[in-house]
């Protein structure tokens, strides 16, 4: 990977680490679903009107629009108002790994290899002890919503493989924009309308913040440089990074919101990481093999 890219890599590692914070913060002023709504609204608009038609089918757009904006987002954000800490959501959501590639294997037919079913089992095993931490202060019923928004991701990237956009930038616009009123009618009939007038009223500096972040930067930088890479490199080289991202959102959550990791925790966050990256790291092809199934995928 040229310098350039890879800071590019790890720069979006830290932002969607981070990005988990920044929920957290905006939490503390405006409730979860209208938080998600405004989230996908501005990264929606006025990106909609400049990058022009997604260049997929509207089904894969609706489909991702929903299980990746609604569902996805809108439980692991009601689940960290729930009391789910940012540095733990980091780690749980990464559980969508073995999601992928469940329904991979169910709805794509792919064959899973042995690294891979070692892997999901080594997460699983992580996840559990994380449900079954005794001394964990977070409620067990939000962990879980956390994991079955992980379940939604995976069926998201399901969707995204079929789809195949060209563009994710634009195709992430549109899917944020396919959101929002959803989940503003969520939030209307659970949260209610005055709730949520209070909470546009008293908005405060920090809430705008997040909203900034959560819109520009960790949907429209960090999915428009992450689908950049994957058009420039293999997704065998793109994808290792990010197994960063629970360590920079548990780092940034000790950090910035004095979040203490418990041994464990720790011995959880390192088996799911591990499980991760045995589901996603391969041994190289040879030369002669690689390039030729290279040209298969582009001539795909």
């Amino acid at each position: 990977m040229k310098p350039r890219d890879l800071l590019l890599a790890l720069a979006v590692v830290v932002v969607w680490g981070i990005n988990f914070v920044v929920i957290d913060v905006g939490l503390e002023g405006i409730p979860p679903l209208l938080l998600s709504a405004l989230r996908f609204f501005f990264a929606a608009v006025p990106a909609i009107f400049l990058l022009g038609k997604p260049q997929v089918p509207w089904r894969y757009v609706v489909g991702v629009g929903l299980a990746l904006g609604v569902a996805k987002f809108g439980l692991l954000f009601i689940a960290m108002d729930h009391g789910v800490p940012a540095g733990l959501s980091s780690l749980v959501l990464q559980s969508q790994v073995i999601f992928t590639v469940l329904f991979a294997i169910a709805v794509l037919r792919e064959r899973p290899r042995p690294a891979q079913l070692a892997g999901i089992v080594i997460a699983c095993v992580g996840i559990a002890l994380i449900v079954l931490d005794k001394k964990l202060s977070a409620p067990v019923g939000a962990i879980v919503l956390v994991i079955v928004a992980a379940g939604f991701w995976g069926v998201s990237n399901t969707i995204t493989r079929y789809a195949k956009p060209p563009d994710t930038l634009r195709f992430m616009v549109w899917v944020s924009a396919v959101a929002v009123v959803p989940l503003l009618l969520l939030s209307l009939l659970t949260e209610g309308a005055h709730a949520d007038v209070d909470a546009l009223r008293g908005i405060r500096l920090s809430g705008i913040g997040a909203i900034a972040y959560l819109a520009f930067a960790a949907t429209l930088f960090g999915f428009g440089v992450w689908g950049y890479l994957l058009r420039q490199y293999d997704a065998s080289t793109v994808a290792p990074f990010s197994l960063l991202v629970p360590v920079v959102g548990m780092s940034a959550a000790w950090v910035l919101r004095g979040e203490a990791v418990g041994p464990q925790q720790a011995i959880a966050a390192v088996l799911v990481i591990g499980g991760m990256a045995c589901t996603i790291v391969r041994r190289r092809a040879p030369r002669k093999v690689e390039t030729e199934l290279h040209r298969s995928v582009h001539a795909g």
